[in-house]
């Protein structure tokens, strides 16, 4: 029981070492979004808003009138026999009826001109002494069929002045393999009165102007050809073309690359078998690019400069654009510090290579410790339940760990000494803010941050913490420097600004798997964000 206990404990104190923060998570969730949303054609979150279920409050100006509008008449003056306030309905024959005057014709008059249609046809009767206000409360509801490349065909309501757009909306979208963006006709008696390209909406707003009509059918044509765009552009997305093949100038002006794009793949099939091209920007403009193929933008142009940035107590600039080759010696001449706020002995970089190598080397140890907790055997059923109870919290600490994001630390600095190392692009020049307390963690009993004292000793820090807890490591104790330098053993100097660090000592007998846990948790306690949190 007491063992079970202890081994409840410290995979508690594993899962607290590793959890990730809400943003990480976040921001992981996101990463894996872009990338499925790579090869969405060109369009698609048009269909994402509810503009089908929009109210609109006025008529359009120029709509036109049809039966079954409904109008709001007001006419008033010394005729008091002609004076009304009634709403008429706009009948079969497209005719309003006002009392004294008779059928006055309105379908086909636009909504903006229907007040001096009707005014002219008063004034034939009465030169003065009347007046009138004619106003289209409601237009006659419609409905409208939505078939072809569409998710849901079928019939749906809307108003004469909707747009393509809400209809097709109502369909669920146009479907991403089988419909087209840029071949959709409204037919009307079995002809076609328009055809509507989205591109020409999605890229300068033009949209013709429609107004439909009860029994209208908009027609979904099926997929030209597509291009899928990837790399350095501004649009990831599964492009639409008429016709067999299109220029690359052409795509150029839909996927719109970053100016330090240089070069294009071109993955295709040529005659029925495998083809791609290497080619720069320019060639590409005149190239033709075919149905299937894939687009990768890349750089692949000799780059002179590249950038850096600063962190920490720093004065001035916080990123630097610096000549390929420099050393970290020389663009620190150029760095202003105030020496009573900076720690210019612990300096450090974080290296986007150096992080990639560090996740690389944990996933190879987790998956170690993932292959020892499914293959391992059990000789009876009892320690097969145990096996089963260890690895289901073993496999939930893998989860985590798999998440861990690494900062790709490299220590440039040791007793105040500089490594004059070459720099990378996108570098990040860390200078630590000097602090005057040192930090204790992990299996002490009162974990807190004391003020540094010239004669202390790790015991002394240690025993000002309220000493070791029953499971702690006594023999190798770990400190970690500001610049993430990290010393194990007993006889450790401390200095400002150190965190000392006291891991558990697991009994082997309670978990089979704690030598490569332990390889785990040491690496991400000093490779990952993790420092300072155990």
């Amino acid at each position: 029981m007491k063992n079970a206990f202890q081994f409840l404990i410290i995979l508690l104190l594993l899962f607290s070492i590793v959890n990730l923060t809400q943003a990480e998570m976040s921001n992981s969730l996101n990463a894996t979004a872009k990338q499925t949303q790579i090869y969405q054609p060109f369009g698609a979150n048009i269909f994402q808003g509810n503009a089908a279920r929009q109210r609109k409050d006025s008529i359009d100006p120029n709509y036109r009138l049809i039966s079954g509008d409904k109008v709001s008449l007001h006419i008033w003056g010394i005729e008091e026999a002609l004076q009304a306030d009634q709403v008429v309905v706009v009948d079969a024959s497209g005719n309003i009826f006002i009392p004294k005057i008779g059928a006055v014709k309105v379908a086909g008059v636009r909504a903006a001109d229907l007040q001096g249609v009707v005014k002219r046809k008063l004034r034939e009767r009465y030169r003065a002494g009347v007046e009138v206000y004619v106003n289209v409360l409601t237009a006659a509801p419609l409905r409208v069929f939505v078939t072809g490349g569409v998710i849901r065909p079928g019939q749906y309501a809307g108003a004469p002045t909707d747009s393509v757009i809400s209809f097709l909306q109502q369909a669920g979208g146009i479907d991403a393999v089988r419909g087209s963006y840029r071949n959709i006709r409204i037919m009307r008696a079995n002809r076609a009165i328009a055809t509507v390209d989205l591109y020409a909406f999605l890229l300068w707003g033009k949209l013709p102007y429609l107004q439909f009509k009860d029994g209208d059918t908009i027609l979904v044509g099926q997929q030209g050809g597509t291009v899928k765009v990837e790399g350095e552009v501004r649009g990831k997305f599964s492009f639409e073309f008429g016709g067999k093949s299109v220029r690359g100038l052409e795509l150029i002006k839909y996927a719109r690359p970053y100016k330090k794009a240089s070069h294009v793949v071109v993955l295709g099939t040529r005659n029925g078998k495998p083809w791609s091209n290497y080619i720069s920007i320019n060639r590409f403009k005149n190239t033709a690019i075919m149905d299937g193929d894939t687009l990768r933008f890349i750089i692949d142009a000799p780059l002179k400069t590249m950038a850096v940035r600063i962190e920490g107590s720093h004065l001035g600039n916080s990123y630097y654009s610096i000549k390929k080759g420099t050393r970290l010696k020389e663009l620190l001449d150029y760095i202003s510090v105030d020496p009573n706020e900076a720690d210019i002995a612990n300096i450090y970089l974080k290296r986007k290579s150096v992080a990639l190598r560090q996740k690389q080397n944990l996933e190879k140890a987790i998956f170690r410790l993932e292959r020892a907790v499914l293959t391992t055997p059990a000789s009876s059923d009892g320690e097969a339940l145990i096996r089963a109870k260890e690895a289901e919290l073993v496999l939930k600490f893998i989860a985590h760990a798999k998440q861990v994001k690494m900062d790709g630390r490299v220590i440039v600095s040791d007793k105040g000494h500089i490594s004059n190392i070459r720099l990378e692009a996108d570098d990040i020049i860390v200078i630590p803010k000097k602090s005057d307390v040192v930090i204790i963690s992990g299996e002490v009993q009162i974990p807190q941050s004391i003020v540094y004292a010239t004669n202390a000793t790790v015991y002394g820090y240690i025993q000002r913490s309220g000493g070791f807890t029953e499971r702690a490591e006594r023999e190798k104790i770990v400190i970690v420097k500001p610049n993430g330098q990290v010393l194990m053993g007993a006889n450790l100097t401390v200095s400002p600004g150190d965190e000392i660090m006291v891991f558990p000592k697991i009994d082997e007998k309670i978990m089979q798997f704690n030598k490569d846990i332990m390889a785990i948790i040491f690496q991400i306690a000093t490779s990952a964000k993790a420092v300072g949190i155990l």
